[in-house]
């Protein structure tokens, strides 16, 4: 019995070291996946890794406290991004399901987000870009690829974040 605890103890101390791991590993280029803007029109969220411009994207929920916090601490500091980093844009993406999608709209005036926030099916993104939970963060460099990703957020996690997107616009 002593040696089964101790597997699963292992098991379950590899399985966190590689949830660890993974927030500073880069998963390649953005997939082919559809997410929908505000009005329901279909996009291609590869699309946007083909557009030049370097992008944040943050996986959100309405329910998500933590999320909202992240988008409200982006949010105050995003017109300066804009301002320094040029050809820059953020995608907040839901993943709230069709009833709680209907709060989102009220969501975005209410806190008077100026980025562009986008829907897509939960377990689809979540495979595609391998992540569990939210919020979580992909930077994507203006040629696609995804360069840093994070998981959770506390305050001063938009500095970091800040500081990678700094490090590509020098490059």
């Amino acid at each position: 019995m002593k040696i089964i605890s101790k597997l699963l103890l292992l098991s379950f101390m590899m399985v966190s070291i590689g949830l660890f791991a993974q927030d500073e590993e880069t998963a390649g280029s953005l997939p082919s996946v559809t997410v929908k803007n505000l009005n329901g029109q279909s996009l291609d969220l590869a699309d946007y890794g083909s557009n030049g411009k370097i992008t944040v994207i943050s996986f959100w929920a309405t329910w998500c406290t933590p999320c909202k916090k992240e988008l409200d601490a982006i949010s105050d500091i995003y017109e300066d991004w804009q301002d320094e980093f040029g050809d820059f844009e953020l995608l907040a993406i839901t993943i709230d399901n069709a009833r709680q999608l209907t709060k989102v709209p009220g969501i975005v005036s209410t806190k008077g987000w100026e980025f562009e926030v986008l829907s897509a099916d939960q377990n689809e993104i979540q495979n595609a870009l391998n992540f569990q939970t939210i919020p979580h963060t992909f930077l994507v460099d203006a040629e696609g690829n995804i360069v840093y990703s994070h998981s959770g957020y506390v305050p001063g996690d938009e500095i970091e974040l800040e500081d990678h997107i700094r490090e590509l616009v020098e490059e």
